[in-house]
Parts: structure tokens; sequence; C-alpha cells
């Protein structure tokens, strides 16, 4: 249902069963991870008119595993994080 990259792809998936008979399937909740308690590859300053994509791709190598870096931060909104120039991201140590 979701790649391997996805921080999605290691909930379990769930059926419910409707009054009607109808199943549906889903993926269990994700919660975040305290973040403080991931290893840290990096520190990065936010500058003017970064964006989280291009940090993350240059720091991970992938533009799309932005969501590790909001975890690391403690974030569910990515926006957040690079809308005051001036603050220091954590940047966790990639799992594999």
């Amino acid at each position: 249902m979701f790649e391997h990259t996805s921080r999605y792809y290691t909930l379990e998936t769930a059926t419910f069963t409707t009054p009607d008979d109808r199943i549906v399937v889903y993926k269990r909740r994700r919660f975040l991870p305290r973040g403080a308690d991931m290893p840290l590859l990096v520190e990065v300053p936010v500058t003017q008119g970064d964006r989280l994509d291009l940090i993350t791709a240059r720091t991970l190598g992938d533009p799309e595993q932005f969501w590790r870096i909001c975890d690391a931060n403690n974030t569910m909104n990515p926006v957040d994080l690079t809308a005051e120039p001036g603050k220091v991201l954590r940047v966790p140590v990639p799992q594999v």
C-alpha cells in the first residue's frame, strides 16, 4: 500500500466491518516519536527562503524524507519548521 520509505509503511493494516457488513481496510494511527530520543546526524540553521524539501535533499539525499526532520523536531506541520529564519533544525540519522 505504501512505499518502503513512507512513514506509514510499518504501520499495521486493520479492518473494520460496518453494520451493513461492508469491510473498511485502513492503517492504524501513527504517533510521533520523541524527537530528542532520535540519533542526531546534523543541526541545520534555517535561512531566509529555505524549504524543508531542499534541506532534506541536502542532508538526507531524498526530499521525500522531510517527515523524518518533522519527527526529529516534534512537528506535524512541515511549514512551521522553515517559517522562522535562524531556527536550528535537528536532522536525524536516517534509518534503513
